[in-house]
């Protein structure tokens, strides 16, 4: 019990040196590539080392966030198997660590990356807490996922693509960690001026159309837009590396 414990306090640590593949064989992780910011400072809230946690599970984690009342349509529209292998790109207060767990069972493995130390430490204790044996927490960069070539089955990127500093860089490492015929999947905000929120307009860089044709261009096959009636403010988009 007390090794479990370690394992899991310790599971963010362990994550930015490898990662074991399903095969068996353990890759050390790529290093992060140089690019520049496309929205500067946007993540200093997120990498200040007195960041509340607390804080943002209360702003992430209630039911006037579109995104916490749509969670299980979320989970359900990812077609997640048993034994597959999913990353939480941006997994923030952990809202997706429980149901990727149990929808991808004892011999998946959830892999919730974030920039944010606070954040992974937040995780770590959520699977011990809960027993999740099958969630491993990486503390990714910047520019990079930090996550071994094909390791996963699913990229999942949830309100935080517009948090990309360097999406280009943060993409071609998704590409890389992905599976042939792996799935990506885009949620986030409409940015339609004098539509949308002045908050949006005021925090997210670009639309839709504009995300959307940065992940093509970095290789991804659009597959299609599932509308939610949950949402309102959000799209979700599905890819797939070829």
């Amino acid at each position: 019990m007390v090794a479990h414990r370690l394992s899991l306090r310790f599971a963010f640590t362990i994550a930015l040196i490898t990662v074991c593949a399903s095969n068996g064989s353990c890759q050390t992780v790529a290093t992060p590539e140089e690019s520049i910011s496309v929205s500067p400072g946007i993540n200093d809230a997120f990498l200040d080392p007195e960041l509340d946690v607390d804080e943002w599970v209360a702003r992430f984690e209630v039911e006037s966030r579109e995104i916490f009342r749509a969670r299980d349509k979320i989970v359900t529209l990812l077609k997640l198997t048993t034994g597959d292998r999913i990353a939480d790109i941006g997994a923030g207060t952990g809202l997706f660590v429980e149901p990727f767990a149990k929808a991808v069972g004892s011999t998946g493995q959830v892999l919730p990356v974030d920039i944010a130390p606070a954040f992974i430490e937040q995780i770590s204790k959520i699977a011990e807490k809960k027993g999740l044996l099958n969630v491993t927490p990486v503390l990714g960069g910047q520019d990079n996922v930090r996550l071994p070539p094909g390791s996963i089955d699913t990229a999942f990127i949830c309100d935080t693509y517009h948090h990309f500093e360097h999406p280009r860089a943060s993409l071609a490492s998704i590409q890389r960690a992905l599976k042939h015929e792996g799935q990506l999947v885009v949620i986030d905000f409409e940015r339609i001026p004098g539509v949308s929120r002045e908050w949006t307009l005021g925090h997210v860089r670009a639309g839709k159309s504009v995300f959307r044709q940065e992940i093509e261009q970095a290789g991804f096959e659009f597959v299609e837009e599932i509308p939610l009636e949950q949402f309102e403010e959000n799209y979700f988009l599905r890819f797939r590396k070829p």
